[in-house]
């Protein structure tokens, strides 16, 4: 499948900010399940550094606007050729151990229904059936928080989704990621885009990836009880929401800021 992407940022300040520093991890990798065909990130008035790509084998680079400035539109624009490989993150180049995705965070820290969670679903699975363990972990995520947009906040943790019953896709991710901590299984949080068709036919969207054994990383989406397949795009990874953000940056000038964000995206089979 190919697929198109354009995806808008848009920041409003309430007065003029004097400068305005971003890291972006707005770039997707080429790997077994997508090839880059074209992709650039753009920005009026705005700088680019040099891109390098960190361990986990993520585009990573960084963008400044000297003020005084009240709007910034940051536009990505690219096509990507995707492929179904049933989750599994195949030739994505990347140096550090998946056992660096083994450390908690506030957001994946574990609760007392996090870990009865995890004993539900692992009671009558092996211990050598890694795969198998992955997939009643994400299935028990995705029965026990029901995806309703809106349903919580950027700073909500995966303790809190699991006891109010319902949250969005970051929510069912950090609680993935944090049962399968419990399970002493490597996970980590991804950014990417979503195809879905239809009128809602596009979305920037976050799953999870647990180290599964030979297979090494595989996606699972709980948030659509399904592994990631032609219609994902994978931007990037991180411990969670906050360390894998597309973008993350800083203004000078202490003025209130207004975040709107736009994604559409066409498909040619």
């Amino acid at each position: 499948m190919r697929l198109s992407v354009r995806h808008t940022t848009l920041y409003e300040f309430a007065a003029p900010v004097r400068f305005v520093a971003q890291s972006h991890r707005l770039t997707p990798a080429s790997s077994g399940g997508q090839t880059v065909l074209d992709w650039q990130v753009s920005a009026e008035g705005a700088v680019f550094g040099s891109a390098f790509v960190d361990g986990a084998g993520d585009a990573v680079s960084t963008m400044t606007v000297q003020g005084p400035v009240e709007r910034i539109a940051v536009l990505v624009e690219g096509t990507v050729e995707t492929t179904d490989t049933t989750g599994v993150l195949r030739d994505h180049r990347e140096t550090i151990s998946p056992r660096v995705y083994l450390r908690p965070t506030r957001a994946i820290e574990l609760s007392r229904g996090l870990l009865e969670l995890r004993d539900a679903a692992l009671a009558r699975v092996a211990a050598d059936r890694a795969l198998e363990r992955a997939h009643r972990l994400a299935g028990a995520v995705a029965d026990a928080i029901a995806y309703v947009p809106g349903a919580t906040h950027a700073h909500t943790t995966a303790g809190e989704a699991l006891e109010q019953g319902e949250g969005v896709c970051q929510d069912l991710a950090h609680a993935l990621i944090a049962v399968a901590h419990a399970s002493g299984i490597p996970a980590r949080y991804v950014t990417g885009y979503l195809f879905t068709g239809g009128d809602a036919g596009e979305a920037a969207h976050a799953w999870a990836e647990l180290n599964v054994g030979d297979l090494g990383w595989v996606g699972f989406d709980p948030a659509n009880r399904c592994c990631p397949d032609a219609r994902y795009i994978r931007l990037g990874s991180g411990r969670d929401a906050r360390d894998a953000a597309p973008i993350r940056g800083v203004a000078r000038g202490g003025a209130a800021e207004a975040m709107d964000v736009s994604v559409l995206i066409d498909a040619q089979q």
